[in-house]
């Protein structure tokens, strides 16, 4: 604005040196030309600084509208924030509860583990006492079947001994026993037994040799010697000898003792003597 009338005056002195001869008039409408110039002027700064200032208030609606945007984004976000970290807070406490329960269940199944092994170890126990009552039972069994086949054995030994006892019974309630009265060597006794349809005493049970022993009093000759062979002794039936009652230390053959005697004594199972054929004394007879 202040440079139009430096421009004014510039013109002015170049127009006199160039046309020195003017007129008022002309210089009246040359004033007038410059103050429509600057009205021009006046006009387009104006408009200028109306359009700058349009293009601000557009600026400024823009950065506002743009700010809100912002802010509304801005505004979302922090709620979106929000909510995740709500749903984090509530995923947490989700976990945090799970995280319990799975204490509480861990804690439980260790106790069950305990009570479980206790059990095995109890189980275990009475494992290793049932093998031992088992063990034990089968050793008693074992013991028992033992017993059972020695009993049935001594049954059966039993058995054969009633057996031979009854036979024996029979046998002697058969036989007819006596004795002769008068002092004889052993052959004259066996042979005043066969004079009477018997012979000398056969005795191979212990029955018969305590039947035997209650029914006398005296020495008496039995039907057993080694006349034939020495020292193999026989009845007169001519069957070895397999069981005798004799004394302690009998028979010792002193002397050429070749024939048996029986002795009175309070042991009956052991009253044997073997002594000389020649020796005279009473003789039993049996008589089936």
């Amino acid at each position: 604005m202040e440079l139009d009338p430096v421009y004014q005056n510039v013109g002015l002195r170049n127009t006199e040196d160039t046309f020195k001869p003017r007129t008022l008039n002309h210089r009246q409408d040359e004033g007038k030309h410059e103050k429509q110039r600057g009205s021009r002027c006046l006009v387009l700064m104006t408009v200028c600084l109306g359009l700058i200032c349009v293009l601000l208030l557009v600026i400024i609606i823009f950065i506002t509208a743009e700010r809100e945007s912002l802010f509304k984004s801005y505004k979302n976000t922090v709620e979106e924030f929000n909510q995740t970290i709500n749903s984090l807070q509530d995923n947490y406490t989700d976990l945090t509860q799970k995280k319990l329960e799975l204490e509480t269940r861990v804690n439980n199944l260790t106790a069950e583990k305990s009570q479980l092994q206790n059990n095995f170890s109890s189980l275990s126990q009475k494992k290793m006492e049932l093998e031992t009552r088992v063990n034990n039972l089968t050793a008693e069994k074992s013991q028992l079947q033992r017993s059972a086949d020695t009993l049935s054995q001594k049954n059966l030994e039993l058995e054969t001994r009633v057996n031979n006892l009854s036979a024996e019974k029979s046998q002697l309630q058969r036989s007819f026993f006596f004795k002769s009265n008068e002092l004889k060597s052993w052959s004259e006794s066996r042979q005043y037994c066969r004079d009477r349809g018997a012979d000398l005493v056969i005795i191979k049970t212990e029955e018969k040799q305590k039947f035997i022993s209650s029914i006398i009093k005296d020495r008496v000759w039995i039907g057993l010697s080694d006349i034939e062979t020495e020292g193999r002794m026989i009845w007169v039936d001519n069957s070895p000898l397999n069981r005798g009652f004799w004394s302690k230390d009998e028979p010792n053959n002193k002397g050429d003792e070749d024939c048996a005697e029986l002795i009175p004594t309070h042991d009956p199972g052991n009253n044997w003597n073997d002594v000389p054929c020649s020796h005279r004394m009473k003789g039993i007879c049996e008589k089936n």
